[in-house]
């Protein structure tokens, strides 16, 4: 895909989010509140509504239903919703989530399948996405590592997150995209296990307990210290924000963590991994 169409795309993209942003500000106002009324009455804060109406987080579609009650707008965010143009291959919980991703001062990944997203080579990215059952055409997956490859600058902004990943052995068994993709990546592991920040651990094979058999998931802290949760499944993705359900991922994250090997170790796992090529 060409520069310009991706740019297209993205433009089109935001203009519909800042119609229906644009949409609930105007609604808003004439209910007599304020970003701050609104958020505190949602438990979701100014900031968050601030950022719908400017066009820059996407409206859910359970707080539209919400505020088309609240605002008896008769429905009218939820159509707003409903008839945008489906220009992004990201589904909405998952564009939520991206947003949060941005934002996060804390960010704890467990990952089963794959090396996680913000940790992948533009090659390996492209080999995921390519492995796709049913497949993506070549512009579709352009337009995807472009936009994967992009997260991975909050890793390197002044002050990036905290971020921990938990990978199982497993997801660096296959060699998605052939041996010089995996090396690639394996060496790219190896380069992240020295910065600073990032803390990285590899979960073995043979162990006879293992607390992520669930699945991956990642673990989120807000600015506001809000903790979130965020899965992904063959059926669509789920962002949890209930404190039961991510005091229980929390859980499963810290025996994650006791269970795979430690930094030094891991270390010597992924040179012993380049050592095999």
């Amino acid at each position: 895909m060409s520069t310009t169409t991706r740019s297209r795309r993205s433009r089109r993209n935001a203009s519909a989010m800042k119609m229906v942003g644009a949409l609930l500000a105007l609604f808003r106002e004439a209910a007599g509140h304020t970003q701050r009324s609104l958020g505190e009455i949602f438990v979701v804060g100014e900031q968050q509504i601030a950022s719908i109406e400017q066009g820059r987080r996407p409206l859910k579609p359970d707080l539209a239903e919400q505020l088309d009650q609240l605002l008896d707008t008769k429905g009218a965010l939820v159509a707003a919703l409903s008839e945008m143009p489906e220009v992004d291959l990201i589904p909405l919980w998952a564009e939520e989530y991206l947003d949060r991703e941005r934002e996060a001062i804390a960010i704890s990944w467990y990952e089963g399948l794959a090396v996680p997203g913000l940790l992948q080579t533009e090659s390996y990215a492209r080999a995921v996405f390519r492995s796709r059952v049913p497949v993506y055409d070549e512009d579709q997956i352009e337009q995807l590592v472009a936009a994967r490859i992009e997260r991975r600058e909050i890793l390197h902004r002044k002050v990036p997150p905290t971020t921990s990943f938990v990978i199982w052995e497993a997801a660096l068994r296959d060699h998605l995209g052939g041996d010089a993709v995996y090396v690639e990546q394996v060496r790219r592991l190896r380069q992240y296990v020295e910065v600073p920040g990032i803390t990285l651990q590899i979960l073995p094979l043979g162990r006879t307990s293992h607390a992520g058999l669930d699945g991956p998931f990642i673990l989120l802290e807000t600015p506001e210290h809000q903790r979130l949760a965020y899965m992904e499944t063959h059926r669509g993705s789920q962002l949890i924000a209930d404190p039961d359900g991510v005091g229980i991922l929390t859980q499963k994250y810290a025996m994650l963590r006791t269970q795979a090997l430690n930094t030094e170790e891991t270390r010597a796992m992924l040179d012993r991994l380049l050592g095999e090529q």
